[in-house]
């Protein structure tokens, strides 16, 4: 089954064709570092991420390219405000974003590239565009001539004449046309600048992106991602002067936008004031439940932020995570009675899920295992439809009941049972592989493994002296255990096969 894209360009879904050599180029737009990290900058470098890892897991390479502008008039503006440098700001929230990222598990980044680092590059391809007539200088300041672009408003769906007429942009006299987009900007006193041909300035917005995708990817690029908002101009504008600068190439194949993150109907964002920190986020809620929030939505729709939202999203979240850790437990109890390997599966189990090996078991065993089979497949399916994590999520939901169902029910007893239990393990773990939702980032997880070992013993030590007490009849000891636990945010479920337990503060 091949992989289909919405390509925002076509306006269309697609079938993605793999690039000679099966290696493919990405490019998102990163953040302008003059603020905190907030919940709305999660969902690009989340969905690229997962873009990645599923193209990865379907045995591609991918290269991807995340950027960081900062060079900006909201940086200059924030350096002034503190009596500090741009280069202080920009530096300040670029570690604080990367940390953010970090700790929710994103590491397939490829290269942070920065509009400071190249200056040389930006200049050149401007100069290259003025050479070929698609640009004009005017008193320092170099502008884009859209009029010599016959594509320009392709992406956007914009004709020339609406942009005239001043829609979102500024009327500025020394113009040739009012949609003509700067690409060099005269310095102004007090601000940074580089030397150019047209004098001391900097560059504008849209210039910087197609000179870091060139660099580092070549064009064409395959897949270039960011929110809708980015379409007009930022995205549109990309297109005319990278397509003017290599001779009407197409500069991207896909393009892929994310819907907002939206508060109160408006789009969530430092500008407006209306956002909240990743890092109070992540603090509160962890990155599994952040990600499950992300991806339990098609990235191409928007998202209505609220605490109750973010409660939903846990809730949900604590429901596959109790499965899948109900399900580990019980491979391992298997193990321990000699009914198979113990932790992940191995080879047996991919090939289980895939429903090619046959073991003996009860009905409830074989069922699991053709619900192993059907989630792989519509899992799949999911994400070979333009990347709907939303529908991959709701097959690991449907595998979690069935899981439950067997266990409860005792069925998983047995090599069948094992069988199958493995069967279903193989699936969690190729999905979570890719979306990231049923474990924490690498430095959390650094962070925090030694202390969760000492978490962990405690508890099953207090568990077992419940369980004595228990077998005493000691009721009186073994409820206040178990209150004691209850209060400190641990579930303890008593089965058939000995209590379990799960924490959720």
């Amino acid at each position: 089954m091949p992989v289909k894209v919405y390509n925002t360009l076509s306006g269309t879904k697609e079938t993605v064709q793999p690039p000679p050599g099966g290696r493919f180029t990405m490019y998102t737009c990163g953040p302008t570092v003059y603020d905190s990290t907030h919940a709305g900058h999660l969902i690009p470098p989340i969905v690229g991420d997962v873009v990645k890892r599923y193209l990865r897991s379907l045995g591609y390479e991918v290269y991807w390219a995340h950027n960081f502008t900062d060079v900006e008039d909201k940086i200059i503006r924030r350096a002034q405000e503190e009596g500090t440098t741009p280069e202080a700001i920009a530096e300040r929230y670029i570690a604080e974003y990367l940390e953010v990222l970090e700790d929710l598990g994103i590491d397939t980044v490829d290269v942070f590239p920065r509009v400071s680092q190249h200056m040389d590059d930006i200049i050149a391809m401007i100069q290259a565009l003025v050479d070929k007539g698609y640009a004009y200088a005017v008193d320092g300041d170099v502008y884009f001539d859209v009029t010599r672009f016959p594509g320009y408003g392709k992406l956007s769906r914009r004709s020339l004449d609406e942009l005239e007429a001043g829609a979102r942009v500024q009327v500025d006299e020394r113009k040739r046309n009012p949609a003509d987009f700067a690409l060099w900007k005269s310095a102004k006193p007090g601000e940074p600048s580089w030397p150019s041909p047209w004098g001391p300035g900097r560059p504008g917005w849209h210039i910087e992106c197609s000179v870091m995708a060139y660099k580092h990817l070549g064009y064409p690029v395959d897949f270039h991602g960011g929110g809708i908002d980015l379409i007009f101009p930022h995205h549109e504008n990309e297109i005319a002067q990278s397509e003017a600068f290599n001779d009407g190439r197409p500069f991207v194949r896909y393009w892929l936008h994310n819907g907002l993150l939206k508060m109160d109907a408006e789009k969530m964002s430092k500008s407006l004031g209306n956002f909240v920190s990743a890092r109070e986020l992540l603090d509160r809620y962890g990155p599994a439940v952040l990600r499950f929030y992300v991806l339990s939505h098609h990235y191409r729709s928007p998202r209505e932020f609220s605490e109750a939202r973010l409660e939903e999203a846990r809730r949900a979240q604590r429901r596959l995570q109790a499965a899948y850790d109900v399900l580990r437990d019980a491979l391992d109890r298997a193990a321990a009675a000699g009914d198979g390997p113990p932790g992940a599966a191995a080879g047996a189990g991919s090939a289980a899920a895939g429903g090619e090996v046959a073991a003996a078991g009860g009905d409830g065993a074989a069922a699991l295992r053709a619900a192993a089979r059907e989630a792989r497949e519509a899992y799949h399916a999911a994400m070979r439809d333009d990347f709907n994590t939303a529908e991959a999520i709701a097959a690991l939901f449907d595998l979690a009941h069935a899981v439950n169902t067997c266990i409860h029910r005792g069925e998983a007893s047995g090599p069948g049972g094992a069988e199958a239990l493995r069967a279903a393990l193989a699936v969690f773990d190729e999905a979570d592989a890719v979306l990231g939702i049923l474990r924490r980032g690498p430095a959390a997880a650094a962070r925090d493994d030694g202390l969760q070992r000492v978490v962990d013993g405690l508890v099953e030590l207090l568990l077992q002296v419940r369980e004595e007490a228990r077998q005493e009849r000691d009721w009186v000891r073994a409820d206040r255990i178990r209150d004691g636990l209850t209060r400190l945010g641990f579930v303890v479920e008593d089965t058939p096969a000995g209590p379990r337990w799960r924490w959720e503060p």
